[in-house]
């Protein structure tokens, strides 16, 4: 599976490592991601998700509901 958040579709960046003298080689950000599972009161089941830290932020201020509501209204989750 690739490391892309399910929810905001984050992924990884390409940049450079840059070292004293200036030399630039390329390297990648990875997002920060983890694997949640988390409960849907509506639906009455659990599901498991691939969340980045910002993504976790938002589901706790706004509910898990109301995250996986955006995140399909954006296309990310088709769970």
């Amino acid at each position: 599976m690739s490391r892309v958040c399910e929810l905001t579709g984050k992924k990884a960046m390409v940049g450079n490592n840059v070292s004293h003298a200036l030399n630039r080689t390329k390297r990648k950000f990875d997002a920060n991601l983890m694997t949640k599972r988390f409960y849907i009161p509506e639906e009455d089941k659990w599901i498991t998700l691939k969340v980045s830290a910002s993504a976790l932020k938002n589901i706790n201020r706004n509910g898990i509901s109301a995250v996986i509501k955006e995140a399909r209204a954006n296309g990310f989750l088709t769970k």
